[in-house]
């Protein structure tokens, strides 16, 4: 059990901020990895059973990326009010109730409707648990505990590109409103879970933060706000814009040109996804400690100079081998960027300061999330190949390692 003097030395077995970490990988599990990215599974025996056309099953998309834009514009403010635990329970509930909604939807517009407020819950949750990784952990240990919460994102691509098919060639035509139910049920199992597990603050515990001394700072460094808040602010919320841009590009197109454009059966490319979400399991912890131990500027241009590679290994006609080595080099560092931009708004805002700054960082990051997929989609029709979009996303990410190389140390 955790320590309940204040006062006493951190030679403990266990900090009670590493239930905060596994209480926060099941909510990115919740609230990224179900309430979006397991829509590309349930996307094509939806749109059959619906009848949705392609421009359609887009709209579906964007609206969830509109959702949680509109969350990141108020979580920050409603988390100083209400906290962060009473925050995301209250955003889980919200996935989970509307993704039960969209199971039983007749339509188009009430798929999207329903599927913008699953975007919102999903925003109202992540954000306040990345930003409690500022409370819970000293500079020197935040880019680790951020990367193992963002690896949920991948254990739930795993999750659904398994279970899923499971039960659609189970249960055939209407097997894609069962899928629903389940994630939506597994949401409100997690909901419970965080409201018994969240903390806010380790003092409510009558701890200090993992890898803060005695004195109330960690052992190299202490937070201090940047004395250039809003320029700090709108440098990393660039950065964050360049990955946003760039990474759903690749996760809403790859598969279909894997498909379309290399001969890959549609059964193979989509054993490609589920090793996409088994490499990008470890994505967040690697580069998040690496950023503990480098510093976050280094590890964000070896991310995105991955990535850069990565695109242009699709974009180029090169050997089938090259697009193995794509979707290795993307999953591999495709969550660490949540992981470092988390760590990092800590590092330059302060801890008290971190929600709202993650919250608007965020705001870069999802512009870039709704424009990236309309640009490169619309770029593909009008070349016939998505080998431009591909590209399109490797000078962005070439962009993001320059714009990354000039960030500061923070104070």
């Amino acid at each position: 059990m955790p320590q309940s003097n204040p006062h006493s030395p951190t030679l403990q077995t266990f900090h009670y901020g590493w239930v905060i970490v596994g209480t926060g990988t099941l909510i990115i599990i919740a609230c990224l990895g179900f309430g979006r990215f397991a829509l590309g599974m349930l996307l094509p025996a939806m749109g059959m059973a619906l009848s949705l056309d392609y421009a359609e099953m887009g709209f579906i998309s964007t609206g969830n990326f509109v959702g949680y834009l509109a969350a990141v514009l108020v979580s920050g403010l409603l988390a100083s009010r209400v906290g962060e635990r009473r925050l995301i329970v209250a955003g889980l509930l919200l996935v989970a109730g509307s993704m039960a909604a969209v199971s039983q939807a007749q339509g188009f517009w009430s798929v999207l409707i329903f599927y913008v407020v699953t975007g919102f819950g999903a925003g109202t949750a992540n954000i306040p648990i990345m930003a409690l990784v500022a409370h819970w952990f000293g500079r020197a240990a935040r880019g680790r505990a951020a990367g193992f919460i963002v690896s949920g994102s991948g254990l739930a691509i795993l999750f659904s590109g398994w279970v899923i098919p499971q039960i659609n060639g189970t249960l055939g035509v209407e097997g894609w409103r069962w899928s629903w139910l389940l994630l939506g049920l597994l949401v409100s199992v997690i909901a419970i879970v965080s409201l018994i597990l969240i903390r806010n603050r380790p003092s409510e515990l009558g701890l200090r933060p993992i890898g803060v001394s005695l004195e109330g700072s960690d052992s190299h460094h202490r937070d201090l706000p940047h004395p250039h808040t809003g320029r700090v602010v709108a440098h990393l919320g660039v950065v964050y814009f360049t990955f946003g841009f760039t990474y759903v590009i690749y996760a809403t197109f790859i598969v279909t040109t894997l498909v379309q454009e290399r001969g890959f059966s549609e059964a193979v490319a989509g054993q490609f996804w589920m090793w996409v979400g088994l490499v990008s399991i470890f994505s967040g912890p690697l580069f998040g400690t690496l950023s503990d131990r480098l510093g976050r500027k280094p590890a964000l241009m070896m991310v995105f100079t991955l990535h850069t590679v990565a695109y242009l290994f699709v974009a180029l006609p090169l050997p089938g081998v090259f697009a193995y080595l794509s979707i290795f080099l993307w999953g591999i560092g495709v969550w660490s960027i949540p992981s470092i931009m988390a760590a990092a708004v800590g590092d330059y805002l302060g801890a008290e300061r971190a929600a709202a700054a993650f919250g608007t960082i965020t705001l870069f990051f999802g512009v870039g999330q709704i424009s990236g997929p309309g640009l490169a989609g619309v770029l593909a029709d009008y070349t016939g190949t998505f080998a431009w979009s591909f590209g399109m996303a490797a000078v962005i990410t070439a962009l993001g390692v320059v714009v990354s190389s000039t960030l500061r140390r923070p104070q």
